[in-house]
């Protein structure tokens, strides 16, 4: 980051954009009065959006505005704004809102800075519910909890057939999306479902070995790739090459997995 910048403020800021996001949205958890259908502009089917996620990218933006006016930022709900300082923060206030209308405590709140070169330097994937926090930057990781701050680091697992791997939803998947994926079903010992970016947060805390979705969007990515990366972990597209903000994303906790798994994964790589 430029020397007007460092990492710690700026994970410092990002903590704060999370506390703010949490406390306008502890209110609706559970006890929500409407749900509405984004409808035709998003995925198909129902595609929920709440007062919550609204309020929260809000609480957001005028922290930024207020104490990083030169930043930009894309979010979920509202339209970008310009950045005069090349930083960009990415914001998706509840990933995962299906599981937050089910009063599921596996959304998050999704939070990253970008740098000039567009590549995500700062990530934030946070439950409140929970009380986990994850931070990743360039070397590092963490896990700010009840019990502290704790460093983070992926599993030691090198090989498919022992890993723990996850996908959202695998009926979003396209058919050769899903022959990809079904052979990695049958590869791993045990897979997991509906965990929204919940699962890449356990990918850094060493629980998951291998995630792979698809039809993402940048504020669905940003924060995930310096989590991952900071824990120890690898995140490219379906190809292998450097993963974008958006589209098809496969994290994975070691090389050995990950090669195994693009054996299938880059046969249906966009």
């Amino acid at each position: 980051m430029t020397p007007s910048r460092s990492y710690q403020a700026d994970l410092e800021f990002a903590a704060r954009l999370a506390d703010a996001a949490w406390a306008a949205i502890r209110v609706h958890f559970r006890n929500l009065t409407a749900v509405e259908d984004k409808g035709a502009t998003s995925r198909p089917g129902f595609d929920p959006v709440t007062e919550a996620d609204r309020a929260a990218e809000a609480a957001m933006r005028a922290l930024v505005a207020a104490e990083r006016p030169g930043d930009g930022v894309t979010g979920e709900e509202f339209p970008e704004t310009a950045s005069t300082s090349g930083y960009r923060w990415y914001f998706d206030p509840i990933d995962g809102t299906r599981a937050f209308v089910a009063g599921l405590p596996v959304w998050t709140t999704l939070i990253a800075l970008t740098g000039p070169d567009g590549v995500p330097v700062i990530g934030v994937i946070d439950q409140p519910v929970l009380g986990e926090r994850y931070l990743g930057w360039p070397g590092g990781a963490r896990l700010d909890s009840a019990q502290g701050s704790t460093p983070i680091r992926v599993s030691a697992c090198t090989d498919l057939r022992q890993a723990t791997i996850a996908t959202t939803d695998p009926f979003i998947l396209s058919p050769p999306e899903q022959g990809a994926w079904n052979h990695l079903r049958s590869a791993a010992r045990i897979t997991r479902y509906g965990l929204d970016a919940y699962a890449y947060a356990r990918l850094a805390g060493g629980t998951v070995d291998l995630v792979a979705e698809t039809g993402l969007k940048s504020w669905d990515v940003a924060a995930l790739i310096p989590v991952v990366r900071g824990a120890g972990g690898l995140a490219t597209d379906w190809r292998g090459n450097a993963p974008k903000l958006g589209g098809q994303i496969v994290c994975a906790a070691s090389e050995g997995i990950l090669e195994q798994a693009m054996l299938a994964l880059r046969r249906a790589a966009e």
